[in-house]
């Protein structure tokens, strides 16, 4: 057994087996460490009997009796060791189910600090990063290998065969290595019967092995040459090959303005780190995974596995396979591509850092940035973060000097940055006849395209009417199931909940208090594309949002129309908002600038500078240039403004200040609790019982841990579940994680369902 397998089993032997084991023999067997995935943090102790002795290591599943009466649940081995000294009596492991550890040791280490780190069972974390293609063994079939028996090599001269069977033997004592019934039979020039009859005596026996039976249908790309760095661009990737070269980690912040080349900075420091014979990880937003990316990657290297929402079961399962043998030298995922056993890893890039889709809104709730950090300091290696707008958490820790940044604050060849116009709708006339597009960026799309222009044109929220009005109760019209109002979506003809999904067809009375003649408030994407049809109805438009988008292979068949020019208007939601280079791009427009920036949440003027900063910099990346026109009720807003000027560290000095004063992130960590259940009283009662608990042991330890709330949540019902919630806020991380773990067993006691999210990004 090695140290860190050690360490681990060591490790596992610290809490005690609640439940009464069975007797079971001791003498010189060993144990199995294993968790389950449940919100326990208890790792439990099997015995493991002889005949699995050989094939159980750490990083494979089990299946092992959990309870009374229970005769296999499936678990996660994380360590083997000796029988620990506990006066109970150990169960036994009743299965191995993968013939090979799904995880190594340092990957058991990483998961095992996302357990503590983010307060939930090790068990949990295990089954959310091994994907389910890769445990139910997705795109493979298991077959028959055939081998001689021990002795049978030893007796082959003295046997008494027919012809067939020796010929079956001479084919095995000649083969280095099993062979199935298929490569058996043609070797002896026979059928099956003599095989059978073989196994029968006991001569040869058969192993079973699982195969690959897919292969994904990959269109050749044709490798292209690097680019040619501009002066700034090279001491940008001077400054992280130093870093690469000294087998340090170090964490670069590479704040570059959009189109400033970092993506050929990033393809560059891969190239020398697949020069080492290592691997790099490349994590991207999953709306930023288009065709355009991936083929940009596969351009530049031979060996490239792409990990996202889209891939089949068996697609994913192959792609985990080839790296796992360190046959792949770049992955580029999503936000679980932080995960991918990469054996051989030199180098983790985060792309798009700001993103929220790095953050997972299920347990466990880790932030893929935090997660890639741990783990590129437990390989030495360097973490490079990438934006144009990066997170004030980030840009917090660069001004702490705990994080090292490099600029690029210019274009490619100097190109300017595209002027931003904020155009105030509150008195235009266009918009007080509801429509979408005032007159202002109107008179400018007929301007583009008569220059034979292309535009973009981004709103971010998805139907054709985001409100149902009710004029009796002068409130939106709710989802029955959630507190949220309900969306009209003219192509279904039905108003549907964007959170549960609930879909009726167009009521004609509120659902409320019955009164019919309801009004149909605001736009959406697909009010927005008929508005554009019948403004511009010679010029093809195109719609992508998640309902347009829906097919495989939509995303890119749509881009590669707009990137011919066979689509001059794209519109849509955050899809369309970065990620895109189309030099023929010469208008921008952002159709309502304050769809996120009045929400309840204390990052929406970050996420409002980051939307329009990044929105913008789809234009002007080419010599024709390009402007951007920013339509909102709040033209006075420093982030807008801001953000108009291309002014992110005017910004973040604003912004930073303002945290400061109110003791919000990135000053301060946050816990939030969220409590949820389908009746109201017993979940208030809970909530404050809960807040109580917490109050007091923070007391109790001296702990500096406020305790904010509890208070119904900004979305208080979701899914037929009342929401209410509460914050526990501290300096240190520490403070709150001992907090909730100290008070873990009072909390026994509330028994409606809760989970606890560190530091949350979604605050609804």
């Amino acid at each position: 057994m090695s140290r860190s397998q050690q360490n681990l089993f060591e490790a596992a032997q610290l809490p005690e087996n609640p439940e009464p084991w069975e007797l079971a023999a001791e003498g010189d067997r060993v144990a199995a460490a294993v968790v389950f995935p449940r919100p326990l943090e208890t790792i439990y102790h099997y015995l493991v009997p002889d005949s699995l002795r050989e094939l159980l290591a750490p990083g494979q599943r089990v299946k092992a009796p959990f309870g009374r009466g229970d005769r296999g649940t499936i678990g996660f081995c994380v360590g083997v060791g000796p029988v620990p000294d506990t006066s109970r009596k150990l169960k036994e492991i009743a299965e191995v189910l993968d013939r090979e550890p799904l995880l190594d040791e340092r990957m058991l280490e990483l998961t095992r600090w996302i357990a503590e780190h983010y307060l939930c069972g090790w068990g949990q974390v295990l089954d959310s990063v091994i994907p389910a293609g890769v445990k139910k063994g997705a795109g493979t079939r298991v077959v028959n290998y055939f081998e001689l028996a021990p002795d049978a090599r030893d007796r082959f001269d003295e046997l008494d065969l027919p012809a067939k069977q020796r010929a079956v033997l001479a084919a095995l004592v000649a083969s280095r290595a099993p062979l199935d019934a298929e490569e058996l039979t043609r070797a002896a020039d026979c059928g099956t019967g003599p095989i059978a009859a073989l196994r029968k005596r006991g001569l040869i026996r058969a192993v079973r092995k699982r195969t690959v039976a897919f292969t994904p249908d990959e269109a050749a790309i044709e490798i292209v040459p690097d680019l040619r760095l501009n002066p700034e661009q090279r001491l940008a990737l001077d400054r992280i090959l130093e870093l690469m070269r000294g087998r340090e980690h170090r964490t670069v912040l590479l704040h570059g303005v959009t189109g400033s080349g970092k993506t050929e900075i990033y393809i560059q420091a891969i190239r020398e780190v697949v020069a080492y014979g290592r691997q790099a990880i490349v994590l991207v937003p999953e709306i930023s995974l288009t065709p355009q990316t991936i083929r940009r990657f596969r351009a530049r290297f031979d060996s490239v596995a792409v990990l996202h929402s889209h891939l089949t079961d068996a697609e994913r399962h192959w792609h985990w396979q080839r790296i796992a043998r360190g046959e792949v030298s770049v992955i580029v995922g999503a936000r679980s591509a932080v995960f991918a056993p990469a054996p051989h890893l030199g180098l983790i890039v985060i792309d798009e850092e700001h993103e929220t889709s790095f953050k997972q809104d299920n347990v466990p709730r880790y932030h893929a940035r935090e997660v890639a950090r741990k783990r590129a300091e437990m390989e030495r290696v360097p973490l490079v973060l990438g934006s144009a707008t990066p997170t004030l958490e980030s840009w917090l820790r660069v001004e702490r000097k705990e994080d090292v940044l490099v600029e690029l604050p210019y274009r490619v060849e100097r190109r300017p940055l595209p002027p931003v116009i904020v155009v105030d709708t509150r008195h235009d006339p266009s918009i007080a006849r509801r429509e979408a597009l005032g007159r202002v960026l109107t008179s400018a799309m007929r301007a583009a395209l008569a220059d034979d222009g292309q535009i973009i044109l981004f709103l971010n929220l998805r139907g054709y009417a985001p409100v149902l009005w009710c004029r009796t109760c002068e409130s939106p019209v709710k989802c029955p199931h959630c507190d949220v109002s309900l969306v009209w979506h003219r192509d279904r003809q039905a108003v549907l909940c964007h959170s549960c999904e609930f879909e009726v067809s167009r009521p004609r009375e509120c659902l409320k208090c019955g009164t019919p003649g309801l009004k149909f408030l605001g736009t959406g994407t697909q009010r927005l594309e008929q508005e554009v049809r019948l403004k511009f109805p010679d010029a093809a438009c195109l719609r992508m949002d998640s309902d347009s988008m829906k097919q495989r292979g939509s995303h890119d068949k749509a881009l590669e129309a707009f990137r011919r020019g066979e689509v001059r208007i794209l519109l849509g939601t955050q899809m369309i908002a970065k990620g895109l280079d189309f030099p023929n791009v010469t208008l921008v427009g952002v159709v309502d600038a304050d769809t996120i920036l009045h929400q309840p949440d204390l990052r929406a003027a970050e996420r409002t500078f980051q939307l329009i900063s990044q929105v913008a910099g789809r234009t002007g990346r080419s010599a024709r240039g390009g402007r951007v026109f920013v339509q909102t009720t709040s033209p006075g807003e420093p982030c807008i403004q801001l953000a108009a000027k291309h002014d992110f560290l005017r910004f973040a000095e604003r912004e930073l200040a303002h945290r400061l004063e109110g003791g919000a992130p990135p000053f301060v960590h946050l816990a939030r609790v969220i409590l949820r259940h389908r009746e109201e009283p017993p979940l208030k009662e809970a909530a404050r019982a809960m807040a109580e608990t917490l109050r007091a042991v923070a007391k109790e330890l001296e702990l500096p841990v406020k305790v904010l709330g509890p208070a119904p949540a900004p979305v208080a019902k979701l899914k037929d579940q009342y929401r209410y919630h509460l914050q526990l806020s501290a300096v240190d991380l520490a403070a709150i994680q001992r907090l909730w773990r100290e008070s873990a067993r009072r909390l026994r006691e509330i028994t409606v369902e809760y989970v606890v999210d560190i530091d949350p990004v979604n605050m609804r």
